[in-house]
């Protein structure tokens, strides 16, 4: 099959189509920053939407900022296709999934609390996460580790994950050891992108003003929820690493700190976000409903991921303008390995949280080799859950 890097780059897709095939994958966006790899099948190799090197800065980018990577790549995509609007249609039908699942699941838990019922049923659904998760570790990581170096700093990066190292630390020791173990060797002529990235500055101010004045509103009316998004919006900021860098942050301010909710209550929401598609921060949802209903899980939802849209915005097309660079593509080349260590820490991190015995392994075994038979993930995910909850 001829490399999605030579295949021509596709007219821009409709608003609607965008908002479709992003919503169409955030039905099954299990394993959070695993799902990339199916994001660039979809935009790269299935669409053709974007070149393989846009993709690549893309990536490198959303590793770079804070906020759910996954999330933003989708953001991405839609950006460089049809600017801001494109940016939110993508980012909302990647992410509306989760949120309905969560909101749907939180009503139930505060109704019944049968959590334990919940987890049983879907406890197949785990081993079909450490499949998708593994399946896009080797995938990712057969298009970014290209020589030794990118393998040593991969394997570094993955160590440093699982040793809790902070994330942004994580990020600059990868791109200077990509600077220091390539620098005797040639980079590749860069390749501009076939598509432009759309002009960003007007669109950007008006959402900074109406989300200003959404605020003020909220302020004035209600104090308590603007709180809660204030709260969502500080976190969202300062994780760096993704969702998982979210969660620790998420149970200190509102478990320790504030004391809104027991931890007990928190864990069950982390349980409910591992078990969800979308990422694993969606359990500010959890929180939000459990604090002040249905408009506490809308609040709390959009205060956790909207700052990081913004920024993506923001800075998308500065980041676009520096690849360029050849100390810049090298040092972009280790947060992509970095980013190959972070999918492996991932793997273990779910394997070592399922209940593993002879169903639960041919259930993964199963789902992995389908999806290395690029058996659409959909019905992978569909035909586990099916599978999971008439026979575990």
């Amino acid at each position: 099959m001829q490399d999605a890097q030579e295949q021509p780059v596709q007219r821009s897709p409709s608003l609607g189509r965008l908002f479709a095939s992003f919503l169409r994958l955030g039905t099954t966006a299990f394993g959070g920053p695993a799902m990339i790899a199916h994001i660039r099948e979809l935009a790269v190799g299935r669409e053709h939407w974007l070149d393989k090197e846009s993709f690549r800065d893309g990536v490198a980018l959303c590793q770079t900022i804070p906020g759910a990577t996954a999330m933003q790549m989708a953001a991405y995509v839609g950006l460089r296709l049809r600017g801001v609007r494109g940016a939110i249609a993508g980012y909302l039908g990647f992410g509306l999934p989760a949120f309905l699942y969560m909101l749907a699941l939180s009503a139930l838990y505060a109704r019944s609390h049968e959590l334990p019922a919940v987890v049983a049923a879907f406890s197949g659904l785990q081993a079909i996460i450490v499949a998708i998760v593994a399946n896009a570790t080797i995938s990712f990581g057969r298009n970014s580790l290209t020589s030794w170096q990118h393998s040593v700093v991969a394997l570094i990066a993955a160590g440093l994950f699982a040793l809790a190292v902070h994330p942004v630390l994580i990020l600059i020791l990868a791109a200077l050891l990509s600077l220091v173990l390539s620098s005797e060797q040639p980079v590749m002529q860069q390749i501009e992108p076939l598509t432009h990235m759309p002009s960003t500055a007007q669109p950007l101010l008006f959402l900074l003003a109406a989300t200003a004045a959404g605020f003020a509103l909220l302020a004035f009316f209600r104090y308590d929820l603007a709180q809660l998004a204030m709260l969502m919006a500080r976190i969202d900021l300062i994780a760096f690493g993704g969702g998982f860098a979210s969660v620790p942050l998420l149970f200190h301010e509102i478990v320790e700190t504030r004391a809104w909710l027991s931890a007990p209550t928190f864990l069950d929401g982390i349980a409910l976000g591992q078990l969800t598609p979308g990422p694993i921060v969606i359990t500010a949802t959890f929180a939000g409903y459990l604090l002040h209903g249905l408009g506490g899980a809308f609040i709390a939802t959009i205060g956790m991921f909207l700052p990081s849209l913004l920024l993506l915005i923001g800075t998308a097309p500065y980041f676009s303008r520096l690849r360029t660079s050849r100390l810049f593509s090298r040092a972009i080349d280790g947060v992509l390995c970095s980013f190959v260590g972070l999918l492996f820490t991932v793997t273990i991190h779910f394997a070592l949280h399922v209940h593993w015995d002879l169903p639960h392994l041919l259930l993964a075994g199963t789902a992995f080799g389908a999806l290395i038979k690029k058996i659409d993930l959909l019905w992978v995910v569909l035909a586990g859950a099916t599978v999971s909850i008439l026979l575990l």
